[in-house]
Protein backbone atom coordinates (compact mmCIF):
# COMPACT_ATOMS: atom_id res chain seq x y z
CA UNK A 1 0.00 0.00 0.00
CA UNK A 2 1.11 3.18 -0.71
CA UNK A 3 1.35 5.86 2.30
CA UNK A 4 2.74 9.21 1.89
CA UNK A 5 2.43 12.45 4.72
CA UNK A 6 1.86 15.36 3.86
CA UNK A 7 3.36 18.72 5.95
CA UNK A 8 1.88 22.27 5.37
CA UNK A 9 4.94 24.52 5.08
CA UNK A 10 3.64 28.49 4.57
CA UNK A 11 1.03 29.41 2.61
CA UNK A 12 0.33 27.17 -0.55
CA UNK A 13 -0.86 28.66 -3.53
CA UNK A 14 -1.13 26.10 -6.35
CA UNK A 15 -1.95 27.42 -9.69
CA UNK A 16 -5.21 26.30 -9.90
CA UNK A 17 -6.98 29.68 -10.45
CA UNK A 18 -3.84 30.56 -13.62
CA UNK A 19 -5.15 31.12 -16.77
CA UNK A 20 -2.87 32.18 -20.30
CA UNK A 21 -0.31 30.01 -21.01
CA UNK A 22 1.03 27.31 -18.86
CA UNK A 23 3.42 27.53 -16.10
CA UNK A 24 7.12 28.15 -16.83
CA UNK A 25 8.23 26.09 -14.13
CA UNK A 26 8.62 22.77 -15.81
CA UNK A 27 10.59 20.98 -12.18
CA UNK A 28 7.00 21.17 -10.89
CA UNK A 29 4.87 18.52 -13.17
CA UNK A 30 2.24 18.49 -10.76
CA UNK A 31 1.62 22.11 -10.58
CA UNK A 32 1.57 22.20 -14.89
CA UNK A 33 -1.13 19.43 -14.38
CA UNK A 34 -3.35 21.36 -12.22
CA UNK A 35 -3.17 24.52 -14.91
CA UNK A 36 -3.89 21.97 -17.52
CA UNK A 37 -6.61 20.05 -16.15
CA UNK A 38 -7.97 23.23 -14.81
CA UNK A 39 -8.54 24.66 -18.78
CA UNK A 40 -10.79 21.87 -18.96
CA UNK A 41 -12.61 22.71 -15.87
CA UNK A 42 -13.50 26.42 -17.23
CA UNK A 43 -15.09 24.70 -20.06
CA UNK A 44 -17.04 22.62 -18.01
CA UNK A 45 -18.23 25.37 -16.43
CA UNK A 46 -19.01 27.42 -19.79
CA UNK A 47 -20.99 24.15 -20.09
CA UNK A 48 -23.11 24.15 -17.01
CA UNK A 49 -21.93 20.49 -17.02
CA UNK A 50 -24.03 18.84 -14.26
CA UNK A 51 -21.94 16.91 -11.25
CA UNK A 52 -22.40 13.11 -12.98
CA UNK A 53 -21.59 14.50 -16.14
CA UNK A 54 -18.26 16.69 -14.99
CA UNK A 55 -17.00 13.46 -13.15
CA UNK A 56 -17.33 11.54 -16.61
CA UNK A 57 -15.32 13.91 -18.33
CA UNK A 58 -12.57 14.38 -15.17
CA UNK A 59 -12.34 10.67 -15.36
CA UNK A 60 -12.20 9.89 -19.42
CA UNK A 61 -9.74 12.71 -19.61
CA UNK A 62 -7.32 11.71 -16.99
CA UNK A 63 -7.15 8.50 -18.29
CA UNK A 64 -6.17 9.38 -21.52
CA UNK A 65 -3.22 11.19 -19.78
CA UNK A 66 -2.13 8.14 -17.80
CA UNK A 67 -2.00 5.51 -20.99
CA UNK A 68 0.22 7.74 -22.57
CA UNK A 69 2.45 8.05 -19.75
CA UNK A 70 2.17 4.54 -18.47
CA UNK A 71 4.95 2.51 -18.72
CA UNK A 72 7.45 5.35 -19.51
CA UNK A 73 8.48 5.36 -15.84
CA UNK A 74 10.14 2.31 -13.71
CA UNK A 75 10.81 5.41 -11.17
CA UNK A 76 7.27 4.27 -9.73
CA UNK A 77 5.01 1.52 -8.86
CA UNK A 78 1.23 2.08 -8.52
CA UNK A 79 -1.15 -0.73 -8.11
CA UNK A 80 -2.76 -1.59 -11.35
CA UNK A 81 -6.03 -0.43 -12.28
CA UNK A 82 -6.89 -1.04 -15.62
CA UNK A 83 -7.13 -4.79 -15.07
CA UNK A 84 -9.65 -3.83 -12.55
CA UNK A 85 -11.84 -2.19 -14.81
CA UNK A 86 -13.78 -2.92 -17.76
CA UNK A 87 -11.08 -1.65 -19.79
CA UNK A 88 -9.09 -3.61 -22.46
CA UNK A 89 -5.53 -3.56 -21.67
CA UNK A 90 -4.33 -1.06 -24.05
CA UNK A 91 0.01 -0.70 -25.13
CA UNK A 92 0.45 2.22 -26.65
CA UNK A 93 4.16 2.67 -27.95
CA UNK A 94 5.77 5.47 -26.31
CA UNK A 95 9.15 4.89 -26.96
CA UNK A 96 9.60 7.11 -29.59
CA UNK A 97 8.63 10.02 -27.64
CA UNK A 98 11.40 12.00 -26.03
CA UNK A 99 8.83 14.31 -23.88
CA UNK A 100 5.72 11.79 -22.72
CA UNK A 101 4.44 14.23 -20.67
CA UNK A 102 4.03 16.30 -23.33
CA UNK A 103 2.01 13.87 -25.33
CA UNK A 104 -0.18 13.24 -22.58
CA UNK A 105 -1.13 16.90 -21.51
CA UNK A 106 -2.00 16.74 -25.31
CA UNK A 107 -4.33 14.16 -25.05
CA UNK A 108 -6.11 14.99 -21.77
CA UNK A 109 -6.98 18.19 -23.48
CA UNK A 110 -8.10 16.49 -27.24
CA UNK A 111 -10.52 13.89 -24.94
CA UNK A 112 -12.03 17.71 -23.68
CA UNK A 113 -12.02 18.73 -27.03
CA UNK A 114 -14.10 16.21 -28.30
CA UNK A 115 -16.26 15.03 -25.13
CA UNK A 116 -17.72 18.14 -24.19
CA UNK A 117 -20.14 20.50 -26.26
CA UNK A 118 -18.00 23.88 -25.74
CA UNK A 119 -14.43 21.50 -26.32
CA UNK A 120 -13.72 23.66 -29.19
CA UNK A 121 -12.09 26.11 -26.97
CA UNK A 122 -9.54 23.81 -25.79
CA UNK A 123 -8.07 24.66 -29.21
CA UNK A 124 -5.96 27.68 -27.99
CA UNK A 125 -4.90 25.96 -25.29
CA UNK A 126 -3.23 23.05 -27.06
CA UNK A 127 -1.81 25.77 -29.35
CA UNK A 128 -0.12 27.23 -26.08
CA UNK A 129 0.59 24.03 -25.31
CA UNK A 130 2.69 23.28 -28.03
CA UNK A 131 4.70 26.81 -27.77
CA UNK A 132 5.44 25.59 -24.60
CA UNK A 133 6.61 22.52 -24.76
CA UNK A 134 9.09 24.29 -27.69
CA UNK A 135 9.60 26.90 -25.69
CA UNK A 136 10.53 25.29 -22.92
CA UNK A 137 12.44 22.10 -24.64
CA UNK A 138 10.52 19.70 -23.84
CA UNK A 139 10.54 18.50 -27.04
CA UNK A 140 12.32 19.76 -30.71
CA UNK A 141 9.99 21.17 -33.32
CA UNK A 142 10.67 17.88 -35.51
CA UNK A 143 9.34 15.51 -33.09
CA UNK A 144 5.83 17.69 -32.68
CA UNK A 145 3.90 15.63 -35.00
CA UNK A 146 5.23 12.41 -33.46
CA UNK A 147 4.21 13.12 -30.35
CA UNK A 148 1.03 14.39 -31.23
CA UNK A 149 0.52 11.69 -33.37
CA UNK A 150 0.42 9.36 -30.18
CA UNK A 151 -1.64 11.75 -28.36
CA UNK A 152 -4.27 11.28 -30.93
CA UNK A 153 -4.35 7.70 -31.21
CA UNK A 154 -4.87 7.74 -27.20
CA UNK A 155 -7.23 9.84 -27.30
CA UNK A 156 -8.85 8.70 -30.25
CA UNK A 157 -9.02 5.21 -28.52
CA UNK A 158 -10.61 7.50 -24.96
CA UNK A 159 -13.76 8.60 -26.97
CA UNK A 160 -14.43 5.22 -28.39
CA UNK A 161 -14.70 3.68 -25.23
CA UNK A 162 -16.99 6.60 -23.89
CA UNK A 163 -19.38 6.26 -26.56
CA UNK A 164 -20.63 3.09 -25.24
CA UNK A 165 -20.69 3.70 -21.45
CA UNK A 166 -24.05 4.33 -22.61
CA UNK A 167 -23.93 8.51 -22.41
CA UNK A 168 -24.59 9.08 -25.96
CA UNK A 169 -28.43 6.71 -25.62
CA UNK A 170 -29.18 8.70 -21.86
CA UNK A 171 -31.72 10.92 -24.60
CA UNK A 172 -33.62 7.87 -25.61
CA UNK A 173 -34.63 6.62 -22.76
CA UNK A 174 -38.36 7.18 -21.33
CA UNK A 175 -38.24 10.67 -19.65
CA UNK A 176 -38.51 11.05 -16.10
CA UNK A 177 -41.94 13.53 -14.86
CA UNK A 178 -42.37 13.73 -11.48
CA UNK A 179 -45.38 12.94 -9.12
CA UNK A 180 -48.10 14.60 -7.06
CA UNK A 181 -47.30 12.05 -4.43
CA UNK A 182 -46.53 12.79 -0.81
CA UNK A 183 -43.19 12.84 0.05
CA UNK A 184 -41.69 12.63 -3.83
CA UNK A 185 -39.38 15.29 -5.38
CA UNK A 186 -40.73 18.16 -7.17
CA UNK A 187 -38.54 20.50 -9.09
CA UNK A 188 -37.55 23.63 -6.57
CA UNK A 189 -37.10 27.85 -6.71
CA UNK A 190 -35.84 30.20 -8.07
CA UNK A 191 -35.45 28.37 -11.24
CA UNK A 192 -37.51 25.00 -11.05
CA UNK A 193 -34.95 23.07 -13.47
CA UNK A 194 -36.36 20.05 -13.97
CA UNK A 195 -34.74 16.93 -13.06
CA UNK A 196 -30.90 16.71 -13.70
CA UNK A 197 -29.44 12.90 -15.19
CA UNK A 198 -32.55 10.92 -13.91
CA UNK A 199 -31.05 7.85 -15.84
CA UNK A 200 -27.98 8.22 -14.36
CA UNK A 201 -27.55 4.60 -13.44
CA UNK A 202 -27.67 3.37 -16.65
CA UNK A 203 -24.01 4.80 -17.48
CA UNK A 204 -21.54 2.13 -17.20
CA UNK A 205 -18.96 2.21 -14.18
CA UNK A 206 -15.52 1.57 -14.46
CA UNK A 207 -15.24 -0.44 -11.02
CA UNK A 208 -18.81 -1.31 -9.51
CA UNK A 209 -19.75 -4.20 -11.88
CA UNK A 210 -22.76 -4.22 -10.19
CA UNK A 211 -24.46 -1.37 -7.83
CA UNK A 212 -26.95 -3.01 -6.09
CA UNK A 213 -24.32 -3.74 -3.12
CA UNK A 214 -23.64 -0.39 -2.91
CA UNK A 215 -27.19 0.88 -1.76
CA UNK A 216 -27.61 2.91 0.75
CA UNK A 217 -30.18 1.98 4.13
CA UNK A 218 -33.78 2.70 3.75
CA UNK A 219 -34.44 6.19 4.28
CA UNK A 220 -36.63 7.54 6.86
CA UNK A 221 -40.46 7.23 5.59
CA UNK A 222 -42.30 10.57 5.16
CA UNK A 223 -44.08 11.23 7.98
CA UNK A 224 -45.15 14.63 9.07
CA UNK A 225 -46.56 13.58 12.71
CA UNK A 226 -44.72 15.15 15.83
CA UNK A 227 -42.25 12.54 17.11
CA UNK A 228 -41.55 10.28 13.65
CA UNK A 229 -37.70 10.38 12.01
CA UNK A 230 -38.77 12.61 9.01
CA UNK A 231 -40.70 15.29 10.79
CA UNK A 232 -37.46 15.22 13.77
CA UNK A 233 -35.36 15.75 10.73
CA UNK A 234 -37.31 18.16 8.99
CA UNK A 235 -37.08 20.29 12.61
CA UNK A 236 -33.20 19.98 12.78
CA UNK A 237 -33.31 21.31 8.87
CA UNK A 238 -35.56 24.53 10.28
CA UNK A 239 -33.58 24.93 13.66
CA UNK A 240 -30.19 24.50 12.40
CA UNK A 241 -30.48 26.78 9.34
CA UNK A 242 -32.40 29.45 12.29
CA UNK A 243 -28.95 29.73 14.27
CA UNK A 244 -25.92 29.22 11.65
CA UNK A 245 -23.07 30.67 12.66
CA UNK A 246 -20.70 32.33 10.84
CA UNK A 247 -18.05 29.30 10.27
CA UNK A 248 -21.30 27.37 9.50
CA UNK A 249 -22.16 29.87 6.78
CA UNK A 250 -18.68 29.55 5.62
CA UNK A 251 -18.84 25.82 5.41
CA UNK A 252 -21.80 25.48 3.08
CA UNK A 253 -20.80 28.28 1.08
CA UNK A 254 -17.61 26.84 0.53
CA UNK A 255 -18.62 23.21 -0.49
CA UNK A 256 -21.71 24.86 -2.07
CA UNK A 257 -20.67 23.64 -5.45
CA UNK A 258 -23.73 23.76 -7.26
CA UNK A 259 -23.15 24.81 -11.04
CA UNK A 260 -26.57 25.39 -11.34
CA UNK A 261 -27.27 27.84 -8.81
CA UNK A 262 -29.50 30.96 -10.29
CA UNK A 263 -29.82 34.59 -9.22
CA UNK A 264 -32.78 35.80 -9.64
CA UNK A 265 -33.54 39.66 -9.85
CA UNK A 266 -36.90 40.91 -11.22
CA UNK A 267 -37.62 39.02 -13.85
CA UNK A 268 -33.66 38.46 -14.58
CA UNK A 269 -32.24 35.14 -14.07
CA UNK A 270 -28.54 35.09 -14.20
CA UNK A 271 -26.40 31.74 -13.65
CA UNK A 272 -23.73 32.10 -11.13
CA UNK A 273 -20.56 29.75 -12.02
CA UNK A 274 -19.82 27.21 -9.84
CA UNK A 275 -16.94 24.17 -9.55
CA UNK A 276 -18.83 20.95 -9.52
CA UNK A 277 -18.14 18.34 -6.06
CA UNK A 278 -16.04 16.45 -8.39
CA UNK A 279 -13.74 19.39 -9.84
CA UNK A 280 -13.51 20.75 -6.04
CA UNK A 281 -11.94 16.90 -5.08
CA UNK A 282 -10.19 17.39 -8.61
CA UNK A 283 -8.52 20.23 -6.89
CA UNK A 284 -7.68 18.87 -3.78
CA UNK A 285 -5.88 16.02 -5.39
CA UNK A 286 -3.89 19.17 -7.63
CA UNK A 287 -2.99 20.45 -3.99
CA UNK A 288 -1.47 17.04 -3.00
CA UNK A 289 -0.02 16.44 -5.52
CA UNK A 290 2.12 19.27 -5.62
CA UNK A 291 2.90 19.29 -1.55
CA UNK A 292 4.12 16.10 -2.38
CA UNK A 293 6.36 16.95 -5.12
CA UNK A 294 5.12 13.86 -7.39
CA UNK A 295 6.44 12.99 -10.46
CA UNK A 296 4.13 12.99 -13.60
CA UNK A 297 3.60 9.77 -13.90
CA UNK A 298 2.36 9.73 -9.76
CA UNK A 299 0.50 12.58 -10.89
CA UNK A 300 -1.60 11.55 -13.96
CA UNK A 301 -2.31 7.75 -11.98
CA UNK A 302 -3.93 9.52 -8.89
CA UNK A 303 -5.53 12.73 -10.84
CA UNK A 304 -7.27 9.13 -13.00
CA UNK A 305 -7.85 6.99 -9.80
CA UNK A 306 -9.43 9.53 -8.05
CA UNK A 307 -11.51 10.70 -11.33
CA UNK A 308 -12.79 7.24 -12.38
CA UNK A 309 -14.02 6.69 -8.56
CA UNK A 310 -15.80 9.77 -8.58
CA UNK A 311 -17.63 8.77 -12.20
CA UNK A 312 -18.86 5.00 -10.10
CA UNK A 313 -19.82 7.09 -7.05
CA UNK A 314 -21.73 9.08 -9.10
CA UNK A 315 -23.38 6.47 -10.80
CA UNK A 316 -23.88 4.72 -6.99
CA UNK A 317 -25.23 7.83 -5.47
CA UNK A 318 -27.89 9.16 -8.57
CA UNK A 319 -29.08 5.09 -8.67
CA UNK A 320 -30.41 5.92 -5.31
CA UNK A 321 -31.73 9.24 -5.61
CA UNK A 322 -34.16 8.37 -8.45
CA UNK A 323 -34.92 5.43 -6.81
CA UNK A 324 -36.33 6.74 -3.87
CA UNK A 325 -37.34 9.79 -5.27
CA UNK A 326 -37.21 11.93 -1.83
CA UNK A 327 -38.60 15.58 -1.60
CA UNK A 328 -36.24 18.20 -1.27
CA UNK A 329 -36.22 19.80 2.70
CA UNK A 330 -37.44 23.07 0.43
CA UNK A 331 -40.70 21.25 -1.08
CA UNK A 332 -41.92 20.23 2.13
CA UNK A 333 -41.58 22.88 4.07
CA UNK A 334 -42.85 25.57 1.86
CA UNK A 335 -45.78 23.37 1.66
CA UNK A 336 -46.63 21.88 4.67
CA UNK A 337 -44.97 24.62 7.77
CA UNK A 338 -43.76 27.59 6.53
CA UNK A 339 -44.50 29.69 3.09
CA UNK A 340 -41.13 32.08 3.69
CA UNK A 341 -38.77 29.26 4.83
CA UNK A 342 -35.55 29.57 2.44
CA UNK A 343 -32.05 27.40 2.62
CA UNK A 344 -28.79 29.12 2.83
CA UNK A 345 -28.12 27.10 -0.16
CA UNK A 346 -29.97 26.63 -3.49
CA UNK A 347 -31.44 23.35 -4.11
CA UNK A 348 -29.99 21.47 -6.33
CA UNK A 349 -32.36 20.10 -9.46
CA UNK A 350 -32.50 16.36 -8.21
CA UNK A 351 -33.97 13.78 -5.63
CA UNK A 352 -32.61 14.60 -2.49
CA UNK A 353 -31.78 11.11 -0.74
CA UNK A 354 -28.70 10.05 -0.93
CA UNK A 355 -26.58 13.42 -0.41
CA UNK A 356 -24.25 13.62 -3.78
CA UNK A 357 -21.41 15.60 -1.76
CA UNK A 358 -21.37 13.43 1.29
CA UNK A 359 -21.10 10.09 -1.29
CA UNK A 360 -18.50 11.32 -3.90
CA UNK A 361 -16.62 13.09 -0.73
CA UNK A 362 -16.00 10.22 1.08
CA UNK A 363 -14.94 7.82 -1.37
CA UNK A 364 -12.34 10.24 -2.82
CA UNK A 365 -11.26 11.32 0.72
CA UNK A 366 -10.85 7.09 0.87
CA UNK A 367 -8.65 6.70 -2.23
CA UNK A 368 -6.60 9.77 -1.15
CA UNK A 369 -5.86 8.54 2.45
CA UNK A 370 -4.50 4.91 1.03
CA UNK A 371 -2.24 7.07 -1.52
CA UNK A 372 -1.26 9.68 0.44
CA UNK A 373 -1.19 8.64 4.06
CA UNK A 374 -3.61 9.93 7.11
CA UNK A 375 -3.33 12.88 8.83
CA UNK A 376 -2.43 14.70 5.88
CA UNK A 377 -2.30 18.57 6.38
CA UNK A 378 -3.41 20.56 3.28
CA UNK A 379 -4.88 24.22 2.56
CA UNK A 380 -7.30 23.94 0.34
CA UNK A 381 -7.24 26.33 -2.33
CA UNK A 382 -10.08 25.02 -4.71
CA UNK A 383 -12.13 27.78 -4.30
CA UNK A 384 -10.42 30.76 -4.60
CA UNK A 385 -10.91 31.30 -8.28
CA UNK A 386 -14.78 31.31 -6.94
CA UNK A 387 -14.34 33.71 -4.81
CA UNK A 388 -14.00 32.24 -1.54
CA UNK A 389 -11.39 31.60 1.23
CA UNK A 390 -9.15 28.57 1.66
CA UNK A 391 -9.29 26.34 4.34
CA UNK A 392 -7.02 24.28 6.16
CA UNK A 393 -7.61 20.26 6.66
CA UNK A 394 -5.97 18.00 8.53
CA UNK A 395 -6.92 15.07 6.43
CA UNK A 396 -8.94 14.09 3.92
CA UNK A 397 -11.55 12.04 5.85
CA UNK A 398 -11.42 15.62 8.09
CA UNK A 399 -12.51 17.28 4.84
CA UNK A 400 -15.00 15.13 3.54
CA UNK A 401 -17.05 15.21 6.81
CA UNK A 402 -16.96 18.94 6.54
CA UNK A 403 -18.60 18.10 3.31
CA UNK A 404 -20.98 16.24 4.20
CA UNK A 405 -22.04 18.30 7.22
CA UNK A 406 -22.08 21.30 5.06
CA UNK A 407 -25.19 19.98 3.68
CA UNK A 408 -27.25 20.12 6.89
CA UNK A 409 -26.18 23.70 7.10
CA UNK A 410 -27.16 24.93 3.98
CA UNK A 411 -30.45 23.42 4.12
CA UNK A 412 -30.54 21.15 1.11
CA UNK A 413 -30.66 18.03 2.84
CA UNK A 414 -32.09 15.46 5.90
CA UNK A 415 -29.54 13.95 8.18
CA UNK A 416 -30.20 10.74 7.09
CA UNK A 417 -29.12 11.17 3.80
CA UNK A 418 -25.60 12.68 4.76
CA UNK A 419 -25.18 9.92 6.85
CA UNK A 420 -25.97 7.36 4.59
CA UNK A 421 -24.02 9.10 1.83
CA UNK A 422 -21.03 9.05 3.75
CA UNK A 423 -21.21 5.15 4.60
CA UNK A 424 -22.09 4.71 0.67
CA UNK A 425 -18.92 6.78 -0.14
CA UNK A 426 -16.90 4.70 2.31
CA UNK A 427 -18.18 1.20 0.74
CA UNK A 428 -17.28 2.80 -2.61
CA UNK A 429 -13.58 3.72 -2.20
CA UNK A 430 -12.74 0.70 0.58
CA UNK A 431 -13.73 -1.68 -2.49
CA UNK A 432 -11.86 0.16 -5.39
CA UNK A 433 -9.02 0.70 -3.31
CA UNK A 434 -8.82 -3.15 -1.79
CA UNK A 435 -9.25 -4.16 -5.50
CA UNK A 436 -6.21 -2.14 -6.76
CA UNK A 437 -3.83 -3.67 -3.96
CA UNK A 438 -5.02 -7.65 -5.49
Amino acid sequence: MIKRTGILVGVLLICFNTFGSPVSKVSSWPEIYADELFHITEVMVTDVASPPVAARIYAYTNLASFLVIEGSTESFRYPEFLPFTYLEDQNFDNSNLSSPEFAAIYAMLLVGEKIMPSGYLLKEKMQEWESFGLKEKLLKKKELDIHISTAKKVADWVISVASKDGYLQLSTLTRYSPTKEKGRWYPTPPAYIAAIEPEWKTIKPFFLQDLDPFDPEEMAPFNLSQGSSFRSQLDEIIEVTSNLTEEEQLIANFWDCNPFMVDVTGHMAIGIKKISPGGHWMGITGIAAEMEDLSFAETAYIHTLVGMTLHDAFISCWKAKYETDRIRPETVINEELDRTWRPLLQTPPFPEYTSGHSVISRASAIILTNYFGDNFDFLDTSEIYFGLPEREFQSFLQASEEAAISRLYGGIHFRDAIEEGVKQGEKIGEYIWANLEK
